[in-house]
Order: structure tokens, then C-alpha cells, then sequence
């Protein structure tokens, strides 16, 4: 009798630590920035959290934490595994990240964020990954803003009334465009323009139409002046920690690549087309003006802005990669991508409604 009760008391422990092992969960700690109110912290994760933890059946959660560095030190925070997961803008790590200028390039033609984004990633994976510029992390996303803007303390009449302004930038390809129009590049983060422009430090900012709300631009910068398609576009990515990735079992890895990659970079176009129209939206109910150049100087921008496509396709050689190829792959794809079915409001976690 007493060898049956530890028998039964043994397969009782067995069958407790099986199903321990089966209900634990791993919880990914999201280190984000921009603030709360950015469209990446009220859709993007929520959005992507309950995606996970529905495709894994509750064995991966998220946990978002704000401030846990600044922009520029999140690729650091991941690849050193302070945190497991957070979004970059590659602007802010100039040298690291020259092909990833490719999706910022002026078109001159307007197009979706969403459709960007969906292109940038197969673009990401059919030539530029090679390359391993995000080497230390794991990218499951990648994202393109909208188009960028520049936003002025006065009204102008054309490009020559920039000369000299104190602009602020944000890195990558906004550094070119300020050089070539001659402008003072501020280098500053988003969080900073506002408290910037309120102190005279600067005179303007190219930023996103999403900044108009987001980081409170049309409340000290009331003249918004746009061009086709931007001034230019801004490259994002979303990385997780590699040990953190090869930890999850087998299964849960496929899973959360199921809803990252193309599905993830959709989902970040998808809000950055949402949030630019919220800007809009908040900046007409503020009174800004929305200035439109004339013909001849949008002309002229493009004529100033033509060299730099040559210049991103030579810099791409340099690191192993055809940016002539790339750069045709990029816009074929972003065609092709404009009649796909797209993502609506039900599909997402809106937090900010």
C-alpha cells in the first residue's frame, strides 16, 4: 500500500509540473518612446500585443514600458537585452544606417504608409537584409511615416525665404534635403520641437503631418508647407532581442511570425496613415495655414532633390547591395502593393479613441 501512495503521489507531481510547463507564458518587455499619445503606443503595439497573444493562445504577452531610454539608444537597449522588443528610427543612428534611406527618398507621388511599409518590407528581405546593417537584433517589421513636412514660424513664398532658417531635423534623409535647401539643420528629437520653437531656438521643423497633434507643432508652428508625395519619407524598424527570440519555443516563434513581418509593417503603415489625418484634422481646428508653392518651385525642389536617388544607389554598393535593382524592386512593389486589400479600423486596437 504505502509503495501504490508514492507511486500516485509521484505521478501527481509529474502531472502538476506537465501542466505548469504547459500554461507558462513568456511576458516581452516593449521598451517605446514618443509618448503616450503616439500613434505607435495607442495602435501599433496594443494592436500587435493582442495579435501575439492570440496567435500563441495566451503563452506570449507584451508589456509596454515607457522612458526606458532615448530613441537613439533603443537599438543599444535591445541588443544588450535590457528590453526584448522596441521600434527605431534610423535617422537618429546616421553611419549604422544608410540603406534604410531608400523608402525616405522624395517620389514626388502620393501614396499610402500602409502600401510603403508592405513594399519597404519585401524590399527588406529581398535585397536589403543582406547587407546586416541591424545586425546585434532581429527586425519582425519594418515602416515608413508619411509625408514629411516643414512646419514655420512665418510664411514664405518660396524656397529661397528658407535660406539660413533654423529647421530641425531628425537625421537620415532630412539632413540631405535641409543641406540642399540651405537650411540650418537643428538636430533635435520630436519630443524637444515643441519646447524648441516656444523658446526661439528654432524657426521651423520637418517632421510628419502627424507631429501637428502628436508633438503639439501646430500650437507654435503655424504655417505647414507640403509637397507631393513629402519632402520626405522616414524609415522605421521593429527588433526584438535574438536571445530573447531563441528562447520561445519553436512553435510560439512561428506564431508571432505570422502576425509580424509583412503584417506588422502593414500595421505600423496603417497607423501612421491614420494619425496624419488626425493632425490635419487638429491643426485647420487651430487656424494653421497650409501654404502651397508655386509650380516653378516645386519644380526647382525636384531639380535640387535629383541627385540623391544616384547617391543612395552608390552608397548601397558600397555595402554589398544593387540599389539600382533594390531601388526598382521598392517601386514596383509599392504598385503592386496600392491594390491589395489593406487594413480598417476593425482589424485594429485603437487605445486612443
Amino acid at each position: 500500500m504505502k509503495k501504490l501512495a508514492t507511486l500516485t503521489t509521484l505521478s501527481a507531481l509529474m502531472a502538476l509540473g506537465t501542466l505548469q510547463h504547459a500554461t507558462a507564458s513568456t511576458e516581452l518587455q516593449i521598451s517605446t518612446w514618443a509618448g503616450p499619445n503616439h500613434g505607435v503606443n495607442t495602435i501599433v503595439w496594443p494592436t500587435w500585443g493582442s495579435w501575439v497573444e492570440e496567435a500563441t493562445e495566451g503563452r506570449v504577452t507584451v508589456n509596454v514600458v515607457h522612458d526606458m531610454g532615448p530613441p537613439s539608444s533603443q537599438m543599444e537597449l535591445i541588443a544588450d537585452g535590457v528590453a526584448d522588443v522596441t521600434w527605431l528610427f534610423h535617422g537618429l543612428m546616421p553611419g549604422r544606417f544608410e540603406l534604410t534611406k531608400l523608402p525616405e527618398l522624395p517620389t514626388f507621388e502620393d501614396f499610402s504608409s500602409e502600401s510603403a511599409s508592405v513594399a519597404y518590407w519585401r524590399t527588406h528581405n529581398e535585397f536589403l537584409a543582406e547587407a546586416n546593417e541591424h545586425r546585434g537584433v532581429e527586425v519582425i517589421g519594418v515602416g515608413v511615416h508619411g509625408p514629411g513636412a516643414l512646419y514655420l514660424t512665418e510664411e514664405i513664398d518660396g524656397l529661397d525665404d528658407l535660406d539660413g532658417k533654423r529647421v530641425r531635423i531628425g537625421g537620415g534623409i532630412m539632413a540631405d534635403i535641409s543641406n540642399a535647401l540651405e537650411l540650418t539643420g537643428v538636430a533635435l528629437p520630436p519630443a524637444s520641437t515643441y519646447e524648441a520653437a516656444t523658446q526661439g531656438v528654432i524657426d521651423g521643423a520637418m517632421l510628419t503631418l502627424e507631429g501637428l497633434k502628436s508633438f503639439r507643432l501646430a500650437e507654435v508652428l503655424p504655417y505647414t508647407v507640403q509637397m507631393p508625395g513629402g519632402f520626405y519619407r522616414g524609415s522605421f524598424s521593429m527588433v526584438i532581442n535574438p536571445d530573447t527570440w531563441a528562447s520561445l519555443s519553436e512553435e510560439d516563434r512561428a506564431a508571432i511570425e505570422e502576425v509580424s513581418g509583412e503584417r506588422l509593417s502593414r500595421l505600423f503603415g496603417y497607423m501612421m496613415d491614420v494619425v496624419d489625418e488626425r493632425g490635419i484634422e487638429f491643426a485647420k481646428e487651430q487656424g494653421n495655414t497650409f501654404l502651397e508653392l508655386p509650380a516653378e518651385e516645386l519644380e526647382r525642389f525636384q531639380q535640387i532633390a535629383a541627385d540623391l536617388p544616384g547617391q543612395w544607389e552608390a552608397g548601397a554598393k558600397e555595402r554589398g547591395v544593387d540599389g539600382d535593382a533594390a531601388r526598382d524592386f521598392f517601386l514596383e512593389q509599392l504598385d503592386a502593393v496600392e491594390s491589395e486589400e489593406g487594413l480598417n479600423a476593425e482589424a485594429v486596437v485603437d487605445q486612443s479613441m
